[in-house]
């Protein structure tokens, strides 16, 4: 890439990101966009008015920044505010890094020449800043094999911080919550058959009062209540029609028209077809057609669909957390127990699925997630290749006349190949996240760490190896096809013109992708327009605003591709650790402003995800410091057995890090579950029965019943026992 192009893209992103910070700014003052850029506050009770006085547009960024951690927690969440360590700990180490790199290593790299002196090279200027232009064998790479050190212990250190800083956050923020139906109990699956003369509840009940017949509560046992469900989500379907139709009546309402206009709608296919009927009448006689059918569907669910998992309740916070610990039976395919999931995260189809059938799942699902990035990298090196300006005119000469016209050529040279690269990837999350359900993995924030951790190998090997290697391979195919003992140069001499590529994919990602994420522009016209046309009820209202979660499964492994980019070029191309320094900064602005006052926490795993973005920070390390060693190898340096090490410490810092650190958030450590029970002691005790009741799906509460709490009558007993007649205790 000319460097034309790279300030042609780059001044660009630049503007569009402050046309887009101050249209925020502009947008955001209005009221009637308050469920826009202030929807977790407006969920909340809140308004903005209980926000610091704001003025100019960038008053958004000294709110942010003057924020505290526990204002983070009490507003999204500690997964927030874990997302935003992550994001501070990288921005830690490219800063301290490019506080050495940055004004050392360019002007060694920039006063050796080594480019202008080959007359075969093609370059351009940023390749200069670049060890492109090292000699080999040169004394000046001393500097970079030192960097190399550099990097690898400014990391080590900011990480180990960071998991520390984490662990305690987590600690504190479960000590310190109220206690939650998933406090108090376990999740028990692969249940053996139940022997002559129980019943499945029976068998569940009898098994964990034998084991802790003091602390055991009560059990539900875990059935299949998918038709139930149908039933359930049509009898919704019809109730929000009903309101629907209520208001349009009552809209219709005039002086001159004061009995109005009731709505009709036709019973056949989307409305369209069939007999043509009153939709009040039509949605009432349904509601109670389905409601009759719904509660017989229940019973027959409670009663003959039970399956082998169940939910078992204990009557305090240490005897939950020292049960899920616990092997329960003598052989590891039995009576499986972990701690349960949030109720409003369960994926109940997954809670029965036996445990050789999950391990089957899962070598499926990883077997598919294979072949998908091995056949995924052959469009993206074609995509990398293609839409280089040479291969294009190359490969389709009709576009020759346009592409070469100059301000065309600019253009597109600043913009093709990384809009084409980040539209390909967006067709994937979702595909990978039914992937991870499919697994039988049991809630919906493991299934998002499973689908995260799939993305993040996905890009690295399509976007970081597919952009490299794929490019030089293709760009340099008949010369390898001549000698292919020249391919291990070739690729090496091949990563610093990548640099260039990625620089303008790094500065994409931060302006135009925060900039957006800041401006909402998406979600404001999406509301509006759901707003005018499609909402008639608050419900539907509410809905048409509601910002949903961060968004972990996609994010959090955009940004390890982005740690993975600037830390494998810090040393080959130290100008890309400032762009790397702008992205998560303005990103750690961006999302901690959007945390404060935009997205609403679909559930709480307390930083559970930390685990997996510290594994693979490290994995990046990792590729980091091979790179470098198969490119000190390319320069013909005499001492690269000296980086050898590097990659043996940082599996051995790994090790230290998971031994130290990884049982608190695989488990609640029982000192903090006596911390929670200590929290609590003297207040009143919570109601065990409401806890338990926060784990029967809302398909199998009465429909008569739903508005209240959770009704004990006998005919729904068949799954849900009946609790143990003792005093309850938090202690």
């Amino acid at each position: 890439m000319e460097v034309s192009s790279f300030l042609t893209s780059f001044v660009s992103y630049l503007l569009v990101f402050v046309v887009l910070m101050l249209l925020f700014s502009w947008l955001s003052r209005s009221p009637a966009n308050e469920v826009v850029y202030y929807p977790s506050r407006v969920a909340k009770g809140l308004n903005r008015q209980g926000l610091p006085e704001s003025h100019g547009p960038l008053s958004w960024i000294r709110e942010a920044i003057s924020a505290s951690e526990e204002d983070i927690v009490a507003m999204a969440g500690v997964d927030a505010a874990v997302y935003l360590i992550f994001l501070s700990t990288a921005l830690g180490i490219l800063v301290i890094s490019g506080l050495v790199l940055v004004p050392v290593l360019l002007p060694v790299a920039k006063t050796d020449f080594n480019l202008s002196l080959n007359k075969t090279a093609t370059f351009n200027v940023l390749d200069e800043l670049s060890m492109a232009n090292i000699k080999e064998r040169s004394p000046r790479l001393w500097a970079f094999l030192i960097s190399t050190y550099w990097v690898t212990f400014v990391a080590f250190y900011f990480l180990w911080n960071a998991y520390s800083h984490v662990s305690k956050l987590r600690a504190a923020a479960k000590s310190n919550a109220d206690i939650k139906p998933e406090d108090v109990a376990l999740l028990v699956r692969d249940i053996p058959p139940v022997p002559n003369g129980q019943t499945r509840k029976e068998q569940v009940d009898a098994y964990f009062s034998n084991l802790y017949p003091d602390t055991f509560y009560r059990s539900m046992v875990i059935t299949d209540h998918s038709k139930a469900r149908m039933i359930w989500e049509e009898l919704e379907g019809f109730k929000t029609k009903l309101a629907r139709a209520e208001v349009v009546f009552s809209e219709s309402k005039t002086t001159k028209s004061p009995e109005g206009l009731r709505p009709k709608n036709k019973t056949g296919f989307l409305g369209l077809l069939g007999e043509e009927v009153d939709t009040i009448d039509y949605c009432q006689n349904k509601i109670k057609e389905l409601t009759s059918k719904l509660e017989a569907e229940q019973k027959t669910t409670l009663r003959e669909k039970q399956l082998n998992a169940a939910i078992v309740v204990f009557n305090g916070v240490p005897a939950a957390a020292a049960a899920a610990q616990s092997l329960q039976a003598r052989t590891g395919d039995r009576w499986l127990v972990s701690e349960a999931p949030e109720p409003r995260e369960i994926i109940w189809p997954n809670l029965a699925k036996l445990s050789y059938e999950r391990k089957v799942r899962e070598i499926a699902v990883y077997g598919i997630v294979f072949l998908t990035v091995v056949f995924y990298m052959i469009p993206i090196g074609l995509i990398t290749a293609f839409t280089t300006l040479d291969n294009l005119k190359k490969y389709l000469p009709f576009t020759k006349p346009v592409v070469d016209i100059g301000v065309v050529r600019t253009a597109l040279e600043a913009y093709l190949p990384q809009i084409a690269l980040i539209v390909f990837l967006a067709l994937l999350p979702k595909f990978l996240l039914m992937l991870s359900r499919l697994e039988g993995i049991p809630s919906q924030s493991h299934v998002v760490r499973a689908a995260s951790g799939k993305y993040f190998y996905f890009i690295i090997f399509n976007v970081f190896l597919g952009v490299t290697v794929g490019g030089a391979l293709f760009k340099s195919f008949k010369q390898i096809e001549k000698n292919p003992n020249s391919t291990i140069s070739l690729l090496g001499s091949s990563l610093p013109g990548s640099a260039t590529f990625f620089l303008t994919f790094v500065a994409l990602q931060f302006f135009v992708g925060d900039g957006l994420e800041l401006s909402r522009l998406v979600p404001l016209i999406l509301y509006r327009l759901k707003r005018k046309f499609l909402c008639k009820t608050e419900k539907e209202i509410k809905a048409a605003w509601a910002p949903g979660d961060l968004g972990y499964a996609t994010r959090v492994p955009n940004d390890m591709l982005i740690v993975t980019i600037v830390l494998c070029y810090a040393v080959i191309a130290p100008l890309i650790i400032p762009f790397g320094v702008l992205y998560f900064g303005i990103s750690w602005l961006v999302f901690r402003n959007q945390a404060l006052k935009v997205y609403i926490a679909e559930y709480e795993s307390y930083g559970r995800m930390w685990p997996h973005m510290h594994k693979r920070i490290l994995a990046a390390l990792v590729i980091y410091q091979l790179t470098m060693i198969g490119y000190f190898g390319v320069k013909k340096f005499l001492y690269v057995p000296i980086l050898v090490p590097l990659p043996v410490l940082t599996v051995i810092f790994a090790y230290v890090c998971h031994s130290r650190f990884y049982a608190g958030f695989k488990h609640v450590p029982l000192e903090v579950a006596a911390a929670v029970a200590a929290a609590h002691k003297g207040q009143r005790i919570p109601n065990l029965t409401a806890l338990f009741a926060a784990f029967v799906p809302l398909c199998l509460v009465r429909p008569s019943s739903q508005d209240d709490n959770f009704d004990d009558a006998e005919e729904f007993q068949d799954a849900h026992s009946q609790p143990v007649s003792r005093s309850a205790s938090f202690a």
